[in-house]
């Protein structure tokens, strides 16, 4: 799933290739990382942003594509969301 953030698997698919089924899939990662398997990718998009947004001259609709967001404003709100600050608000105060 990690290796398809811009793109990742539905549900289905990703139980499809674990071997299990969906109830069975959401359960137990429910279980074992405490939280959903969107929430997860979420998460995990979001600690990405954040190195992305520091690294040189990234820019946020570049970072917002780099995660998987189609829409650079979805992603602010989502970053905003995350860490009670807009991306370029975070990136101009960490460089």
């Amino acid at each position: 799933m990690l290796a398809q953030v811009a793109q990742p698997p539905t549900l289905l698919e990703l139980s499809r290739q674990v071997g299990l089924n969906d109830r069975k899939l959401k359960q137990g990662f429910r279980q074992v990382f405490g939280t959903t398997v969107f929430g997860y990718l979420r998460n995990y998009r979001m600690q990405q942003a954040q190195q992305l947004l520091l690294s040189s001259n990234s820019t946020i609709a570049g970072v917002a594509q780099a995660v998987g967001y189609r829409n650079p404003e979805a992603f602010s709100v989502a970053f905003r969301r995350a860490f009670a600050i807009s991306p370029k608000a975070y990136q101009l105060e960490r460089r």
